[in-house]
C-alpha cells in the first residue's frame, strides 16, 4: 500500500489553472494537485453557462455538422425536427452529469475515481483526453479555414499556396499549415492565462456570433426574396416511416456531435455556484438557445441555393460567396473566434485536467493542455472532417468510446452510490479508502467500459451506416447495464459512502 503523504497547498503544485482547489493534509501526491483538488470557491452564474453552450453550438463545427445532415435525405423541416429532438436530449443528459461535479467542486478525472477507483479513473481519463485531442485538432482546422477565407480575400494572389496539389503537406496546403499553426498559438495563448480568462472569452464569442449569424441569414431572406426559398433542400425525397427512420439517425448523429462536450461538462459544472445555475444555464444555452440556431442554419442554408445557385451548408464558405470585402473578413473572423472559444473550453481544458491527472505531482493543468494541443496537430485532423460520410464516420467512432464512459459514470453515481460521495477519500490511496476497490481499480467498471466500446465499434466497423449513427447510445447501454448488474451482484464491490458530499 502507498502511504499517504501531507500534500499540503504549500507542498502541492499549484493551480496553473487560476483556480485553486482546497488541498487539505492526507491527501496523496499520486492524486493531487490545487487544479485537481475540490474548489475553495465556486462562482460561476448561469449566464455563464449560456455561454458555454452558446459558443459550443454557434461554432463552425455546429454549423457543418447540422448542415450535413441534409446529405441524409431530409428536408428543411426534418432536419429542424431533429435537431430540437437531440438537443433535447443532450439537455437532459448534461444536466446528469454534472450534478456530482458540481455537487463535489471536481473535475471529470477526480469524480470518476468513484467507479473506476483511485487510479482506475486515469482509463477513461486517457480515453477521454485522446479523444479531445482529436476534437481539439478538428475545430482548430475548421477555425484556420476561416482565416483561409480571410486571407484570400484580402489578398488573392495566395490562391496557389491554398492548392494542396501545389504546395501541400500531409493533405493541407501551406496557406492552410500557415492559417492552422496560427490558430493553435492563438487558443494556447487564451488557454495559458487561465479559467477566468476562458470565461470571460466565451462570454463574449457566442453572442457575437449571433450578430454575425442574424445579418446573415436576413441579407440572404432578402437577396432571394422569401417566396424563392424552397426548405426541400434535398435530392432524395424520402416520405412516411422511412423519412422518420432517416430522422431517427439525424438525432443519434446530433447527440453523439454532442457527447464529447456533455462528458466534459462536469470540468464546468464544478465552477457552478449552485446546481439551480447550471441548469438554467443549460436550459437557455440548449434547447431555448438551440431552436434559434436551428433555425437560422435551415433558413442560411435554404438561402443559398436561390442566391448563389447551390446549397451551401459551412457558414465560412457562404461568408465567401458575398461582394463585400469587409463582410467576408468581418463573418470568417467571428466564426473563427467563436470556433476558439468552444475549441478551448471544450477540447483544451478538459484534457489538461485529464492528463494532469495521470500524474498531478509532474503534469500541470497547463502541461496537460499542451500536450493536448501538440497531439493535436499529429492527427492532422482536416482528414478526419472532409466530407459528410468522414464527419459521420469520426463521429460514429468517437461516440463509441465516449458513450461507455458515460454509461458507467450515470449507473454508478445515480443507481450504485445513490448521490453520496465521500470526497476526501477521493483524494486517498489507503486500503481502507472508500474508491481504493481492488488495488486502486474498480474492475467492474472497466469490463463494463470495455465492452461497451468493444460492442459499439463492432457497430461502426460491421454494421450499416444507419445502425453505426447509434454508436453512442450503443456503448451507453451495454456499459450502464453491465456496470449496474454486475456492481449488485458482487457482495462488498460497491462499498456504501459514509458521508454526503456537499
Amino acid at each position: 500500500m502507498t502511504e499517504s503523504v501531507d500534500a499540503t497547498a504549500g507542498n502541492a503544485p499549484v493551480a496553473t489553472s487560476g483556480t485553486p482547489g482546497e488541498v487539505k493534509a492526507g491527501y496523496d501526491e499520486r492524486l493531487t494537485n490545487e487544479d485537481l483538488a475540490p474548489l475553495k470557491k465556486q462562482s460561476w452564474k448561469s449566464y455563464n453557462f449560456f455561454a458555454f453552450w452558446m459558443s459550443d453550438v454557434h461554432s463552425v463545427g455546429g454549423y457543418v455538422t447540422a448542415g450535413s445532415l441534409f446529405a441524409l435525405g431530409l428536408a428543411a423541416w426534418q432536419v429542424l425536427v431533429a435537431l430540437l429532438i437531440g438537443i433535447t436530449i443532450v439537455y437532459y443528459l448534461c444536466n446528469l452529469v454534472a450534478k456530482p461535479s458540481q455537487a463535489t467542486g471536481t473535475p471529470y478525472p477526480v469524480i470518476s475515481r468513484v467507479s473506476f477507483g483511485v487510479l482506475g479513473a486515469n482509463i477513461p481519463a486517457i480515453i477521454r483526453g485522446l479523444i479531445a485531442v482529436a476534437w481539439y485538432g478538428i475545430q482548430t482546422y475548421l477555425a484556420s479555414h476561416s482565416l483561409v477565407i480571410v486571407a484570400l480575400k484580402l489578398w488573392p494572389g495566395l490562391a496557389p499556396y491554398a492548392e494542396v496539389g501545389q504546395y501541400g503537406f500531409a493533405g493541407l496546403s501551406l496557406l492552410g499549415w500557415i492559417c492552422f499553426l496560427a490558430m493553435w498559438v492563438l487558443q494556447a495563448a487564451v488557454f495559458w492565462r487561465g479559467m477566468e480568462a476562458i470565461r470571460t472569452f466565451i462570454d463574449f464569442c457566442g453572442p457575437a456570433v449571433y450578430v454575425v449569424m442574424f445579418l446573415l441569414a436576413g441579407y440572404l431572406v432578402i437577396e432571394a426574396g422569401w417566396s424563392n426559398i424552397d426548405l426541400n433542400l434535398s435530392e432524395v425525397d424520402l416520405s412516411g416511416w422511412q423519412s422518420i427512420g432517416v430522422m431517427v439517425t439525424a438525432i443519434a448523429l446530433i447527440v453523439s456531435y454532442f457527447s464529447g462536450p456533455m462528458l466534459n461538462y462536469g470540468d464546468f459544472a464544478r465552477y457552478g455556484r449552485t446546481f439551480r445555475d447550471v441548469k438554467k444555464g443549460n436550459f437557455l444555452g440548449l434547447p431555448l438557445n438551440f431552436i434559434v440556431f436551428a433555425l437560422l442554419v435551415v433558413i442560411t442554408a435554404a438561402a443559398t441555393l436561390p442566391v448563389f445557385g447551390r446549397l451551401i451548408t459551412d457558414p465560412v464558405e457562404t461568408v465567401a460567396e458575398l461582394d463585400s470585402t469587409f463582410a467576408v473578413v468581418l463573418g470568417a473572423l467571428t466564426f473563427m473566434i467563436a470556433t476558439i472559444g468552444i475549441n478551448i473550453v471544450a477540447n483544451f481544458v478538459s484534457p489538461a485536467f485529464d492528463f494532469s491527472n495521470v500524474n498531478p505531482r509532474k503534469i500541470s493543468w497547463r502541461m496537460g493542455g499542451m500536450i493536448a494541443a501538440v497531439g493535436s496537430v499529429l492527427i492532422t485532423p482536416w482528414n478526419l472532417y472532409s466530407s459528410p460520410e468522414v464527419i459521420h464516420y469520426t463521429l460514429d467512432t468517437l461516440g463509441a468510446f465516449i458513450g461507455p464512459l458515460y454509461g458507467v459514470l450515470i449507473a454508478d453515481y445515480y443507481l450504485i452510490k445513490k448521490g453520496r460521495v465521500v470526497v476526501d477519500d477521493l483524494y486517498t490511496l489507503k486500503a481502507d479508502g472508500t474508491y481504493h476497490y481492488s488495488k486502486g481499480y474498480n474492475p467492474v467498471a472497466i469490463v463494463a467500459t470495455v465492452a461497451g466500446a468493444v460492442v459499439a465499434m463492432a457497430v461502426v466497423l460491421f454494421g450499416s451506416t444507419t445502425a453505426a449513427a447509434f454508436s453512442w447510445f450503443i456503448g451507453a447501454a451495454v456499459a450502464f447495464v453491465l456496470h449496474w448488474t454486475i456492481s449488485r451482484s458482487r457482495t462488498g464491490s460497491t462499498p456504501e459512502p459514509a458521508a454526503d458530499a456537499a
